[in-house]
This record gives structure tokens, C-alpha cells and sequence, in this order.
């Protein structure tokens, strides 16, 4: 049984666990540096930092922001050895449930057969991807702007909402104010 077990860095094994697997599966532009992530981890208030467990094995993690209207969903990894198992769509029916309200996450533009599978996975999950330009504003200094585009499970609607979801995601995760 997959579930979704909020941790702190005091968790010392399962937060090991999720930055290895965090930096084995990401390339350094793409997330912040560990110590203000083990800040937000541990200090944001909004922000929720999962291990995911098949009942006492974890399998995954998956970080994600509150905003009231949605969610973020800002980084979610399989462990290597277990992806292609069934995993990452159970952790995304068990997100789904326990969040109850609309999900947004980023992906890379649909260029290379890696994102355009990742993208595809998504949709599979019921995510819709949103056509509008967007670009992830860069976690380090020195480092550019990513482009990207936004997928989003629920309600939310690309023309209506992009702008706001935009802004909220920019200033709230990357502490950009346009």
C-alpha cells in the first residue's frame, strides 16, 4: 500500500534517502541548493517534503507547496532500481486522493524523448499540458532561466488561470516578484 509520509531532516535515514535520490535524479540547475531545501524543509510552512513508502519500504519521494487554490507539485522521483514498476502512477492516484484539489508541476518542453515520456506519463495520469510559454526561474544565482511548460491535474484552466498560477509559483517557490 502506497502512502505519503511528511518528513523534517530529524528524520535523519528517510532525508538522506530523498537527497540522494533528489541528486541522482536531477541536474543541479533544476533544484535549489540542499541547504535551503533542508531549510524549507524544516522551516516553510507551505512546503511538504514525502517520502513514499509501500508499506514500510520507501520508494520515492515527492515534494510539494500549498496555495490554497492548488497545489505545486515541485519534485517527485522514483528510486532508479523500482521505476517502470507501477510506482510513480500509484503515487500520483495516492497524491490525487489525499490532495483533493487542482495539481500543477513543470516539465520540460517535449523536445527529447525523455521529456516527451515523461509528458506522456503525465497525461496518462490525467494531467493536461499547458501550451502557454513558461520558464522556470533559476534556483542559483548565475544560473538562466529554464524553459519549460506547466501540467496541471483539476479545474484550473490555461487561459484563465496561467498568469496567476505563474506568479504564485514564481514568487512563492522561487522568491521571483514580476
Amino acid at each position: 500500500m502506497i502512502r505519503l509520509q511528511p518528513i523534517k531532516t530529524s528524520d535523519v535515514q528517510q532525508y538522506e534517502f530523498m537527497e540522494k535520490l533528489l541528486v541522482d535524479s536531477f541536474p543541479t540547475e533544476e533544484y535549489r541548493p540542499l541547504k535551503d531545501l533542508r531549510d524549507h524543509t524544516d522551516h516553510t510552512e507551505r512546503f511538504y517534503n514525502n517520502i513514499v513508502f509501500d508499506n514500510e519500504r520507501p520508494v520515492g519521494f515527492i515534494t510539494y507547496w500549498d496555495f490554497d487554490r492548488f497545489y505545486y507539485a515541485e519534485h517527485f522521483a522514483t528510486a532508479p532500481i523500482l521505476r517502470n514498476g507501477g510506482y510513480g502512477r500509484l503515487t500520483l492516484e495516492c497524491l490525487r486522493e489525499q490532495l483533493k484539489r487542482p495539481i500543477v508541476l513543470e516539465v520540460e518542453l517535449p523536445v527529447e524523448e525523455m521529456a516527451k515520456r515523461r509528458i506522456g506519463f503525465y497525461q496518462r495520469q490525467g494531467f493536461t499540458l499547458w501550451e502557454k510559454e513558461y520558464s522556470q526561474p533559476p534556483y542559483r544565482k548565475g544560473d538562466g532561466w529554464l524553459p519549460m511548460r506547466l501540467m496541471v491535474y483539476g479545474s484550473l484552466d490555461a487561459d484563465k488561470d496561467f498568469e496567476e498560477v505563474k506568479r504564485t509559483i514564481h514568487s512563492q517557490v522561487y522568491g521571483i516578484d514580476e
